[in-house]
């Protein structure tokens, strides 16, 4: 039977590698539905609401974005730190406003 790995010997690049790239894709995921938000309102001669949701989603994405990239940033760290409770609640609600922009551009 092989001894257990101790904590010293786990490559911590792997983990946070994973989360950057996680991070990416849902910024990604972000501008497609503003850039889909904001084209279904200049196209077609959308009403000023669905003016003013484009720029929410836009808002929101750029929301996002900012908190992703600080994010990005503190993962490029020797020993990141955890997220903190606050920003993660800040994610999650501009990624579920973003999902529901996506899905009022569906209907």
């Amino acid at each position: 039977m092989t001894p257990p790995r101790a904590a010293a010997e786990r490559d911590p690049g792997l983990q946070p590698e994973r989360t950057r790239l996680a991070w990416r894709r849902t910024t990604l995921t972000g501008a497609v539905i503003a850039v889909l938000a904001v084209k279904s309102a200049l196209h077609g001669g959308a009403p000023p609401s669905g003016i003013v949701a484009a720029a929410l989603c836009t808002g929101v994405w750029l929301g996002l974005l900012g908190l992703a990239h600080r994010r990005i940033g503190t993962l490029a760290a020797p020993r990141p730190v955890a997220l903190a409770p606050r920003a993660a609640v800040t994610a999650v609600l501009c990624a579920v406003a973003l999902a529901v922009c996506g899905v009022a551009l569906v209907l």
